[in-house]
């Protein structure tokens, strides 16, 4: 957790498993939304963290929030001249929006568990997908698949588009879909341009409190949001095909060296290092930076 001291004037307000948010009586109606280096998998918070994964991630999100003009944003400023200078590079002054209780994934590819689903029903989230799909296949179009977002200690849950529209009302439901299947399109071309495939991701969206204008929060189109492949490689297929430019490392060497129940293990330094590769080489392509 960030030092408190780092940050005068701040008082923590939530902790999550990757990041904290921090209020302030002299920023009313704005959260300092703060990216930490703590990587989680399985539902565990794994040690040691990731070397410069939240500055990594922070501008990231940064970056596609210029990119996707004419989408109202959380930010409340662009400039991180007013940010705690301990923490300039890896946290958002952010509006303080109405969350929605749905998590609005998009896949452009079966994978994931999507792939999982679809192999006992044919479907994702109650959407019919063409029989003989194979795992990493492109869909004929982007789907929008949303979940549930559990409270904290619980597993987020895939829903039915009904669902969703069970939880906020048909008119917030149509407007929550219908906004993230359009900047998945758009972020897909941005990608496709830069030699990387966007297979699939998740947005968070709130109401602005004053005007009730649909905003999108959170992170957007990180590493830890979205499945990310190289273009050049899936084309070429093989093992690699499939390779992501995220924590996949670090599930994949889980999987093989814990078996999921108590402690997870330290993480081995050659794993910090080739996952931390994987993040900048993202942002690197993706940037140009």
């Amino acid at each position: 957790m960030t030092d408190a001291a780092a940050l005068p004037g701040w008082t923590l307000l939530y902790s999550g498993k990757v990041r904290e948010l921090y209020t302030s009586p002299d920023h009313p109606g704005e959260v300092l939304m703060v990216a930490s280096d703590r990587v989680s998998a399985f539902d565990h918070v794994l040690e040691p963290g990731i070397p410069g994964k939240g500055e990594l991630l922070t501008t990231l999100s940064r970056w596609w929030f210029e990119q996707l003009y004419g989408v109202p944003n959380h930010l409340a400023r662009a400039s991180t001249g007013d940010l705690p200078e301990a923490v300039a590079q890896r946290a958002m002054l952010a509006k303080t929006l109405d969350m929605y209780p749905v998590e609005c994934v998009v896949r452009g590819y079966l994978s994931g568990s999507g792939w999982l689903e679809y192999q006992q029903s044919q479907s994702v989230c109650g959407v019919a997908l063409p029989a003989g799909l194979n795992d990493g296949d492109r869909l004929p179009e982007p789907i929008y698949t949303p979940a549930w977002k559990a409270p904290m200690g619980e597993h987020d849950e895939n829903i039915t588009f009904e669902r969703t529209v069970e939880l906020v009302g048909a008119e917030v439901a149509s407007a929550l879909r219908d906004a993230s299947l359009d900047i998945f399109t758009r972020a897909s071309a941005i990608a496709e341009g830069r030699g990387i495939i966007l297979a699939d991701t998740k947005f968070e969206f709130g109401a602005d409190p004053g005007t009730g204008e649909l905003t999108l929060g959170d992170e957007v189109l990180t590493s830890d949001s979205s499945r990310f492949w190289d273009a050049e490689l899936y084309e070429a297929g093989g093992p690699r095909r499939l390779e992501s430019f995220d924590k996949q490392i670090v599930r994949n060497w889980l999987k093989t060296n814990w078996d999921q129940t108590g402690t997870p293990p330290t993480l081995p330094a050659e794993i910090v290092a080739q996952t931390a590769a994987r993040y900048r080489e993202l942002i690197e392509r993706l940037t140009g930076k």
